[in-house]
């Protein structure tokens, strides 16, 4: 599964924070997915996208 962050994103870190091993804070500031969401991610990837406040995550098998 591989996750997107989408431009209008506001750097709250939530995506950080919930799920490390995908997302991290880019040069911009801004958070980006930087790896593969795997079997053992898929959880916590699904709460940082459904917990992003202004719903830039998705992700797509």
């Amino acid at each position: 599964m591989k996750a997107h962050v989408e431009p209008g994103c506001i750097a709250c870190g939530l995506c950080v924070a919930t799920c490390p091993e995908v997302f991290r804070f880019g040069p911009d500031g801004l958070a980006e997915a930087y790896a593969e969401v795997t079997d053992n991610l898929k959880d916590s990837a699904t709460e940082a996208r459904d917990g992003c406040p202004v719903s830039v995550i998705s992700l797509e098998e």
